[in-house]
């Protein structure tokens, strides 16, 4: 019974942690099948708390990588059936998952090669290296949700990728002037802006310029094609998972739409979907039919 317990407050402390977190995009929503929000919670947990060793605090750089690979030994231990040296409600819940779903453990620890990455590399010269960052920091994610709900066919999953490198890469044009300031980092490849003409300190001006603009339309251009090779995913889904995807589909792509259409003075004010546009969206995301529709609107 007290390992009942236990286990229980340890998803509860999960699923508190899930819930938060303000995110754009939804995070263990009630539209998820009931029984697949406490494993969703426990690697959200797990991902949040891994990034926030990367992003907050005063942690130096060598102290945030020692957590980060506590982590990945943690997650060693669990691969071997052994019992991990981190006891924590995070990775009770979490090494319940893993055992429960059978989940590939080299998924969460790529998540957390993105994380360490984020210490030590501050700068992307071409696309092709964000993109190769995404892989470890986003794609993860939708894989062991495919995992979760029982999808395995590359078809799925190179959709799924194509869906979270987009979301990955609208979050870094949303937070580009946060980032450049608070963590040096720079999330546009280097190549782009040399050849706009921008820049590391145009990055925290107010105003924006005509080829600034253009830079980012390039960028933006970039998401669009990957959110229209994950579209069809939104489609092959049943039930309350496929109106997830739905949802979060639409919500990426009207916030790509905000950033293509806003004006070049905000180019860097960060947009929020508000309760009033999810609410519409979820709408629209209940009949594949609508989502469609909705979904040619905003491209």
């Amino acid at each position: 019974m007290a390992v009942n317990n236990a286990l229980e407050e340890a998803y509860a402390h999960c699923q508190s942690l899930a819930s938060s977190h303000y995110e754009n995009f939804p995070v263990a929503s009630v539209l998820l099948p009931k029984h697949l929000r406490r494993p969703i919670s426990a690697i959200y947990a797990f991902a949040r708390t891994a990034d926030d060793f990367a992003d907050e605090g005063k942690l130096s750089d060598a102290a945030r990588l020692n957590a980060l690979n506590d982590y990945s030994k943690a997650l060693q231990y669990i691969a071997k059936n052994r019992e991990s040296p981190d006891n924590s409600a995070i990775f009770t819940a979490l090494t319940d998952t893993i055992q429960q779903h059978t989940l590939d453990i080299r998924l969460l620890d790529d998540l957390l090669t993105a994380f360490k990455q984020d210490v030590t590399q501050s700068h992307y010269q071409t696309h092709d290296d964000v993109i190769a960052y995404c892989r470890h920091s986003a794609n993860p994610v939708g894989r062991l949700l495919l995992q979760l709900h029982g999808y395995t066919d590359n078809t799925r999953l190179q959709q799924s990728d194509a869906i979270c490198t987009a979301l990955q890469l609208i979050n870094f044009y949303q937070d580009i002037q946060d980032d450049y300031q608070q963590r040096d980092r720079i999330y546009l490849p280097q190549e782009d802006m040399a050849k706009h003409h921008i820049i590391e300190t145009d990055l925290a001006k107010r105003t924006t310029s005509a080829e600034f603009n253009d830079l980012m339309q390039q960028q933006y251009q970039r998401v669009a094609d990957l959110l229209h090779i994950g579209m069809p995913l939104g489609l092959q889904l049943m039930g309350r998972f496929g109106w997830e995807i739905r949802t979060t589909i639409l919500a990426a792509c009207s916030l790509l739409h905000t950033l293509k259409h806003r004006p070049a003075n905000q180019q860097l004010e960060r947009p929020h979907l508000s309760k009033a546009q999810l609410g519409k969206l979820l709408v629209f995301s209940l009949r594949k039919k609508t989502y469609s529709h909705t979904y040619q609107n905003l491209k």
